[in-house]
């Protein structure tokens, strides 16, 4: 017993017990003696470490992710968070992606029908289905002997496996068009870097084929705003996000700056600057180019100190870098780290 009151002593937590005090002690007064240094040690912890203090903002009322760029995506009641975002077995958040013969992205910016394929994946395989076509199966897990092609996304190059001829064909056939390429990231390639599009994301922040995130985050009361002021309204789907959360403001995602969520630790990064893939129905796949953009412009434009960042385009959701990776559900409270 004293020698750990005198280790103890050493971190200037309590002087050293003299040796005939703990001898009258007794088994009783030990106990009691160690449970006082004990809490002593938390509290001189705690104050060395300046733990942060977590508020409630909300709680997470719905998880996707989106496995092929601009096809449909999946509703997930829990996910793991990556580095390079979202997870649910072999489902990975935009790890699949349509290209031109040349390497170029497809999105549904160029072929809006590309929202109606619907995903899932079940024993290996990547299931893809549309209207009027018949259920196109990939292997996750591709040859080695299929093509890796460079491919340009926003300026930056990676690579991409290719997911073979049958696919290519699907694609031809469903949207009447020109033949694409889709391919498949995979774990031994290297990923782009977020910083490498907008200088406001971290050196580790690092993405497959999403436009420059790992996670976006949007409020349902933000998308409620939004559509007391639409003559159409519009659903989350438009929008794309990563993770939903209700219980809080509309817009207050935007000031949240870094997050927990089940064992999962967020930084923001920036606001998501939209475009016209917002103004595709959904469930037609027809684009309007119009709204919501138009009705986003008229109140969610930057700070003109931004406009270098996010020049004419509306704010809708908050992007967020990955501090700390895990496992979170619906259901989950989002938590706001304050210092």
């Amino acid at each position: 017993m004293s020698g750990s009151s005198g280790a103890l002593g050493g971190f200037g937590l309590l002087p050293p017990l003299p040796q005939s005090w703990a001898a009258r002690l007794g088994a009783a007064g030990a106990l009691a003696l160690a449970a006082l240094l004990g809490a002593a040690v938390w509290r001189w912890a705690g104050r060395r470490a300046g733990s942060a203090r977590l508020q409630r903002v909300g709680t997470v009322s719905g998880l996707f992710l989106y496995p092929v760029k601009s096809c449909g995506g999946v509703a997930l009641q829990r996910a793991e968070v990556t580095a390079l975002g979202l997870r649910s077995g072999a489902l990975r958040d935009r790890f699949w992606l349509l290209i031109t013969e040349d390497g170029h992205m497809v999105t549904a910016r160029q072929e809006p029908q590309l929202v109606l394929i619907s995903v899932s994946c079940e024993n290996g395989y990547l299931t893809l289905k549309a209207p009027e076509m018949k259920e196109l199966r990939v292997p996750v897990k591709l040859s080695r002997k299929n093509a890796v092609h460079n491919c340009r996304l926003f300026g930056l190059d990676i690579q991409g496996r290719d997911c073979g001829d049958e696919a290519a064909q699907w694609f031809a056939t469903f949207l009447n068009t020109q033949s694409y390429r889709l391919v498949h990231f995979e774990s031994q390639m290297a990923p782009r870097k977020s910083r490498d599009i907008f200088t406001t994301f971290r050196s580790k922040d690092k993405i497959a084929y999403p436009d420059c995130s790992p996670a976006l985050i949007l409020s349902e009361a933000s998308l409620e705003d939004l559509n007391t002021r639409l003559e159409k309204k519009v659903k989350i789907q438009n929008f794309r996000p990563n993770i939903v959360v209700t219980g809080c403001n509309a817009y207050e995602e935007d000031s949240w700056n870094k997050i927990k969520i089940g064992d999962v630790e967020m930084k923001g990064t920036m606001a998501c600057p939209r475009c016209i893939l917002t103004t595709i129905d959904m469930e037609t796949g027809i684009i309007d180019r119009k709204e919501p953009l138009e009705t986003l412009k008229s109140y969610r434009l930057c700070d003109p100190s931004e406009r270098h960042l996010y020049k004419s385009h509306p704010l809708f959701g908050w992007y967020y870098g990955i501090d700390k990776t895990g496992t979170l559900q619906v259901g989950d409270p989002v938590y706001k780290i304050v210092n």
